[in-house]
């Protein structure tokens, strides 16, 4: 026997409202994360995920949006010194952000946009 699931109007709703209210002291997260939400929320990350993965819900929106709002906040944050940079920078690799040296750069094929050697032809 399946066990009665709490996706509900009434979780949708409170859902929304951790993405607007994630910052107030009854809430107290610095950013809004997926943990975050569930812990609010009172389910699991797993159920989370489950959710936003079904087809023909708004809940893989609201997923979406707190990893856009996260982003958001984890870049002005950074900027202004208010997050640990390390931290910053950890987190931003989750959304695709990376620190590469310029020698680790590739063109489209893989090869490397630094030529080995230039020739230079004189007229």
């Amino acid at each position: 026997m399946a066990r009665p699931t709490k996706y509900t109007p009434e979780i949708i709703e409170k859902a929304r409202k951790y993405l607007s209210d994630y910052s107030k002291d009854d809430i107290g997260h610095v950013m809004p994360s997926v943990v975050g939400l569930a812990v609010y929320l009172n389910i699991s990350k797993s159920t989370v995920y489950d959710w936003a993965g079904q087809e023909d819900n708004e809940f893989s929106d609201i997923v979406s949006q707190c990893n856009d709002m996260q982003e958001l906040v984890l870049m002005n944050k950074g900027l202004t010194g208010e997050t640990n940079a390390s931290i910053t920078k950890l987190i931003l690799g989750k959304h695709g952000y990376s620190d590469k040296q310029a020698t680790e750069l590739t063109g489209a094929d893989g090869t490397s946009l630094i030529p080995e050697s230039i020739t230079v032809k004189y007229e």
